[in-house]
């Protein structure tokens, strides 16, 4: 076949014909003078055929949707990212770093990546590559993050706010004026009058027996919003079951920080079937953290406790958000912060004789009598519902239930075919948060308005402050820098089951190249019928960069070897062990209930480096004001080479190979991706453990096989004191995961123990004939579609890509 073949056969772009020009040009008389000495090889005439047949396979592989090899190379100096189809080849085409929207990590495919582009038509395009393993991928996010500091003009946050609104709207219409609502204005914990037109990062309102459409009730809260904030904010997602609605919106320029987003809904009216009872929820990533939100509204009556118990637990075990590999995990253990809103219906358990009593002391301001016969109160601290979550201090009225237009007179009598029914007044309408240990969270305002008055309900008002985690860019030579590693150590699993498995432990993290499996346990039985199982486990991290590694949570899965199913599962801060050898004491549960206890040490291996100061940290008031640590930046020009495939702006595939930067690094165990939750863990202090097998007291028989928690866990003394916290409702805390006081604590770096909550009488949560443990729903697809459907179903504003924003200074990872 003669070269001109080849040309026409291919049909050779412009580039190709000028390498065969370049050829004829420079190497066709080297290629001569080689036959003239007897060598029939033709050197240069080989390499041009199999640069062109190449090129040809290329493109031929792409118009099939084949993987195809192409090589990356970042710019940290200038801005570029290079897109090159051979490593010594021209550049094929670049992005500047202000069109490089976001970065999108797969929870399906440890080592895929998604990097959204803004193309020359202002069009925007999703570029897919596959890496030879997470922690190539996770280099070349650091330095694409590092490209994106280094030019843009606003760092990544580190601290966003988020107000929760919840309100039953009692099928009647809203008011013209509802600002007082999103201002966190009226009783309670309410918000100075200097934050009035300061907005928060994101708003998500839920509302029950919510009479207007979808595109009606969005249209009213941005309406309002853009009224008291001048800024017009984006729709990141509705979902409605009958009239239970929750919308969540935010500031334009975080579009590009939001991915993997999921909706879902659970029915829990009549016979489960019915959805004018239930749940709606919304999760999604923002940046490196994981937020879930639930509005639900549960069973009425005061008599009707049981069954709103019941609602709970069927929304746990039912709704179907966040990362699906973490299916072992319930929706309070999937995410970084778990916001829970809603008529949840939970009313004060006295005499409808006190009626008038109550009344009376609702006048005279004096709640404490009435919140300590508070169901929702009482159900928590039997650890029945809601276990280890939080819930800000209650100093407003009884939201339920008012004469409609009025917010004088509760109208707690209602007359029925069947008689006199009393609705005494009650906190029908609560907020309730759950948020991994030791991360940033403080509650600023919490209560009720007193001027919005078309429903028998007032609407309820929430303001959070919360830590997020932007993609972490080490100031450290990652080929220098020494391997990692996380070692759990004397892991002592106390479980109150009398089953006769074997166990083992899964530990699941983003910080891990995959999910970790232990081997079997060694089993002791106890006569009071628990099992203590003893484990080690070493685990090694993608990053080992202390900064990096004090902001992840390791969530452990306790699992039998026999059926796979999980036994408790449970949450670690590696914050805690940020200075030496810590001992943690974790609650381990299972669809809501205490299911045993996990005791262990936990040390970090970590390179040398002093962590970023953030800003929820240097705004401190017990300290002078600390700056922030300078990130170094330097010039670094390279190219990035993976395995793997990559989809163009067609849908295309192209495919990656090795890279140099990382070449010299061994792999690691990392990364399975997302949002864990927490199980509130009790940290001792500093030191090494004492050698004594039997640090968790023995529960309290109970005659009942499999899983029992009857019984009490007498909480560890701590071995240091730890100052009471300050009720300066502005001082942030780290969350303590479902065992911090109604007050949030003040910020540290590194806590001493503290006790553990006691959740008393928990049901045996295998013994359940309505609700066999191993229901799951279907995993969802991995982008959402947009649903007009009114009766239950959702509509998105963006997906997963969100929509394009001229805010390219982020991206999420």
């Amino acid at each position: 076949m003669c070269l001109a073949d080849i040309v026409v056969f291919f049909r050779l772009s412009e580039e190709h014909e000028q390498a065969i020009l370049e050829y004829f040009r420079t190497s066709i008389c080297l290629d001569a003078d080689q036959v003239q000495n007897g060598n029939p090889n033709l050197p240069g005439l080989q390499k041009l055929i199999l640069s062109i047949f190449n090129r040809a396979v290329d493109h031929h592989q792409e118009s099939l949707g084949l993987p195809t090899k192409m090589f990356l190379k970042v710019d940290v100096e200038s801005g570029k990212l290079f897109f090159k189809k051979s490593k010594d080849g021209p550049e094929d085409k670049y992005y500047v770093h202000n069109k490089i929207l976001q970065l999108v990590k797969s929870q399906k495919m440890h080592a895929k990546l998604v990097i959204v582009v803004e193309t020359e038509k202002e069009k925007i395009s999703r570029k897919e590559f596959v890496f030879d393993d997470t922690k190539k991928r996770e280099g070349f996010c650091q330095l694409l993050q590092q490209m994106k500091n280094k030019h843009s003009e606003k760092p990544e946050p580190d601290m966003i706010t988020v107000f929760i609104g919840t309100w039953n709207m009692g099928n009647a219409g809203p008011p013209h004026n509802i600002n007082s609502w999103f201002q966190c204005k009226g009783q309670g914990k309410t918000q100075d009058d200097t934050a009035d037109h300061i907005p928060h990062d994101f708003y998500v309102i839920g509302t029950q027996e919510d009479p207007l459409s979808e595109r009606e009730w969005a249209d009213t809260v941005k309406g309002v919003l853009r009224n008291i904030t001048n800024i017009s904010f984006k729709q990141v997602a509705i979902h409605t079951l009958w009239n239970i609605r929750i919308v969540v919106l935010t500031k334009p320029e975080h579009e590009n920080r939001i991915s993997h987003l999921f909706s879902d809904s659970v029915k829990t009216g009549i016979a489960n079937t019915l959805g004018n009872k239930g749940a709606v929820g919304v999760s999604f990533m923002f940046n490196g953290t994981s937020f879930g939100f639930v509005n639900s509204h549960l069973t009425s009556g005061s008599e009707k406790k049981l069954r709103r118990n019941q609602n709970y637990i069927n929304i746990l075990r039912f709704l179907n958000l966040g990362d699906k590999k973490l299916n072992p995990f319930d929706i309070t253990n999937r995410f970084t912060h778990l916001f829970w809103l809603g008529d949840l219906n939970y009313r004060v358990e006295l005499p409808s004789t006190d009626a008038e009593y109550i009344v009376t002391k609702i006048k005279q301001q004096q709640y404490q009598e009435l919140l300590s016969k508070d169901q929702l109160s009482m159900e928590r601290d039997d650890g029945k519902v809601f276990l280890h979550f939080d819930e800000e201090e209650i100093t407003f009225a009884p939201t339920y239930r008012f004469e409609r237009d009025t917010r004088d007179k509760y109208a707690y009598t209602k007359a029925k075919a069947t008689g006199t029914k009393y609705n005494l007044p009650s906190w029908c309408d609560r907020v309730l948060r759950k948020s991994y240990p030791l991360v940033h969270v403080v509650c600023q305002a919490y209560g009720c308005t007193n001027d919005i008055m078309t429903s028998d309900h007032s609407p309820v008002f929430a303001s959070f402050e919360v830590g997020v985690a932007s993609q972490f860019v080490s100031k450290q030579d990652p080929n220098s820098a020494p391997q990692g590693g996380i070692q759990i150590m004397n892991c002592l699993a106390t479980l109150l089951t009398k089953s006769k498995t074997k166990f083992f432990i899964e530990y699941h993290s983003s910080c891990l190249e995959k999910t970790v499996k232990t081997l079997e346990g060694e089993n002791t039985e106890h006569s009071d019928g628990s099992i203590k199982v003893w484990f080690g486990s070493q685990l090694t991290p993608i990053i080992s960069d202390p900064e990096y590694l004090l902001d992840q949570h390791i969530l452990i899965c306790v699992k039998s070897t026999d059926c796979d199913e999980s036994y408790g599962e449970g949450c670690v801060a590696l914050r805690a062990a940020q200075f030496c050898y810590t001992e943690f004491q974790v609650a381990l549960t299972h669809h809501g209930e205490k299911t045993g206890v996990l005791t262990g040490g936990i040390q970090l291996k970590t390179s040398e480096g002093k962590p970023t100061e953030k800003l929820y940290d240097f705004i401190k008031v017990e300290r002078d004001d600390p700056k922030p640590t300078q990130l170094s930046s330097q010039r670094i020009n390279f190219y990035y080479c993976c395995l793997g495939s990559h989809r163009g702006e067609d849908g295309k595939s192209s495919e990656m190979f090795d890279n140099p930067l990382y070449g010299s690094m061994g792999l690691s165990h990392g990364r399975s991706k997302d949002q864990d939750h927490l199980t509130d863990p009790t940290f001792a202090s500093c030191k090494p453990p004492d050698g004594d097998p039997d640090r968790p007291p023995v529960p309290t028989p109970r005659n009942r096989s499999f899983t029992y928690s009857d019984a009490k866990l007498q909480p560890p003394t701590p071995s240091t004191s730890h100052p009471s916290a300050s009720k300066k409702p502005v001082v942030p805390s780290r969350s303590e995961g479902g065992m911090a006081p109604n007050r949030p604590r003040l910020p540290a770096k590194s806590r001493p123990g503290m006790p553990e909550p006691q959740a008393p009488k928990p049901r045996d949560y295998r013994d359940s004939s309505e609700l066999p443990s191993k229901h799951r729903l279907p995993a969802r697809p991995g982008q959402l579609q947009a649903h007009k459907d009114s009766k239950g179903n959702s509509s998105f504003k963006f997906p997963d890509e969100i929509l394009k924003s001229n805010d390219t200074r982020s991206f999420l990872l």
